[in-house]
């Protein structure tokens, strides 16, 4: 529960300190007095957005700080799985700069507005006006039954695996589509593929076939040209060799002369050792050329093949055809294995499907039995509410579909009069009513909340009298099991309440400020006056004032 509330600089607020107590609450003030800018600053500490027209004087910071006890509602777990320092007396704390930046802390621990959030739903529930609306709302609907029906762990594991279940019917649309299209794709890859495969290609191999060609298609040429340079290196008289040979007999007789005779010796000498091999190789050359048409023919065909596969495929070597018959591999073998992908999916949503199934019927029984409970725990209430002749109609729609919390789909029809039809509440029920069954709903689920704090912003929209006087003794049996708040502009309520708390506006040097103070007997006593006849506090208030007090 929430013990004591600390504001600074916040709105018409300029500071504040409030200390709270277990029971049942009440917050009174004009209309505009402010009571709206408390809210706003729990709603801040509970985790809200803040930009800077939160802030009464630009120029400094707004601090709020709300210290709540905690050690009765088991919430060691969540400061653990947070990495927070637990402490019985916990206190959050947060800080508008006037930069615009927002900081918040639990227990000194600075944290992100998630974990704020996340915090603040074991904490606190601020019934708005608006909540009294959203009672029409088919979830919030689903939530009360499924308060009562104890569904809460079976909708958390069923929504963990609906979660793996829709990721994996998107995957399996997904390979699907993939293999619908690439139907075609794949048939023309293969046969591209098949086609490389076929060429054999080897890096470096054009290179090789293009010379070869070369050779085959000028062998009469080659064969020619090299026969005619052996006859004239080895003729006997005038060949090349022969000359050589005479031109280093004739050095080797001047070598002792100089050293530079010796060095030309020595040169010829390697030369004809030279032009010696180099014969040599012409011959062999000479000997291996064969004219081979069938071998020129294949050369050709070869060449031309990947001469035509390289335009095909737009590249210029055979490195570049080789890669390309990679690629195509890889996305072949790629598309082989969408079908066993989609074997292995749908295998794995049929077994999630037969879980969902069983999760969803165990919801839908819960739900079947917690239905009556609810409804007769709703008329009992509303009964003493002055809607003797309330009915409610609650039915389950089986679904084939699944949704966020099972299968089911809702009926929550309400009739208030004999002899009237049953309506959906959002068309039928007047405001006043759904203040009335809003009421209901929240004692009915405070039985099965473990929340230590709930306040009502003027859940009393549309009653008066002896409707009011239930609805606050309502409350104040609620504050038995919780602390209970409530912003209220009726005195039978505001009288129920084991404090009483006035919101007020005062004028401080030229400026407007709200503040927020405990009353004491004598002055709850004449604010409830106050709200029985106005301004000018006549006696017969006062007395009224009294009786609801006693």
């Amino acid at each position: 529960m929430i013990t004591s509330l600390s504001i600074k600089n916040y709105a018409l607020i300029e500071k504040l300190s409030i200390d709270f107590s277990k029971g049942f609450s009440i917050i009174t003030g004009e209309t505009g007095a402010g009571k709206s800018i408390i809210l706003g600053a729990l709603g801040l500490v509970l985790g809200k957005r803040a930009d800077l027209t939160s802030l009464k004087n630009k120029e400094e910071k707004c601090v709020i700080e709300a210290q709540f006890e905690i050690s009765k509602y088991g919430l060691k777990d969540f400061f653990e799985a947070n990495d927070l320092d637990y402490e019985d007396e916990t206190i959050i704390r947060r800080e508008i700069l006037p930069s615009g930046k927002s900081r918040a802390f639990i227990n000194d621990s600075p944290v992100n507005l998630q974990e704020l959030q996340d915090l603040s739903l074991f904490l606190i529930d601020i019934h708005s006006q608006q909540q009294t609306q959203e009672l029409s709302d088919e979830n919030v609907q689903f939530k009360i039954i499924d308060a009562i029906a104890g569904n809460f762990d079976s909708i958390y594991s069923y929504q963990k695996l609906l979660k793996t279940y829709k990721s994996d019917k998107s995957k399996l649309n997904g390979l699907l589509k993939k293999q619908s299209d690439s139907g075609k794709e794949q048939e023309y890859n293969t046969f591209l593929l098949n086609e490389l495969i076929a060429a054999k290609l080897k890096s470096g191999e054009q290179e090789e076939l293009e010379s070869d060609f070369e050779k085959l298609n000028n062998v009469e040429i080659i064969k020619e040209s090299i026969d005619k340079s052996l006859v004239i290196a080895n003729e006997e008289q005038f060949g090349v060799f022969h000359n050589l040979n005479e031109i280093k007999t004739s050095l080797q007789k001047i070598t002792a002369f100089s050293p530079e005779y010796q060095s030309l010796f020595e040169r010829i000498t390697s030369l004809a050792i030279e032009f010696d091999d180099v014969s040599a190789e012409l011959q062999n050359a000479s000997e291996k050329l064969l004219n081979d048409p069938e071998k020129l023919e294949l050369t050709n065909q070869k060449l031309q093949l990947v001469y035509n596969l390289q335009k095909k495929h737009q590249v210029n070597s055979v490195d570049e055809l080789i890669q390309i018959q990679s690629d195509l591999e890889n996305a072949v073998i790629e598309l082989g294995n969408i079908e066993e992908e989609i074997t292995v999916l749908a295998k794995a949503i049929a077994e999630k499907t037969i879980e969902l199934d069983k999760f969803s019927a165990a919801i839908h029984q819960n739900r079947s039995n917690g239905i009556p409970v609810l409804s007769n725990k709703l008329i009992s209430i509303l009964e003493t509410l002055g809607m003797p002749n309330v009915r409610f109609k609650i039915e389950l729609l089986p679904s084939e579909n699944y949704f966020q919390n099972g299968k089911d789909e809702l009926q929550f029809l309400f009739s208030a009069n004999k002899g009237t039809d049953f309506g959906l509440l959002k068309k039928v029920a007047s405001g006043g009513e759904m203040s009335r069954i809003m009421l209901a709903v929240k004692a009915i689920l405070a039985q099965y909340s473990k929340l230590p704090t709930l306040i009502f912003d003027e859940i009393d929209t549309g009653v008066s009298g002896e409707i009011a006087i239930r609805m606050g003794e309502i409350m104040k049996e609620m504050s038995t099991k919780m602390q209970i708040f409530a912003i209220t502009h009726l005195p039978q309520i505001a009288a129920k309440g084991d404090s009483h708390f006035k919101v007020f506006k005062s004028t401080i040097d030229d400026h407007t400020q709200s503040e927020l103070k405990l009353l004491t007997r004598e002055e709850r006593l004449l604010e409830i006056a106050q709200m029985l006849s106005g301004s000018n506090i006549s006696d017969a208030a006062l007395n009224h004032a009294k009786q609801l007090l006693n």
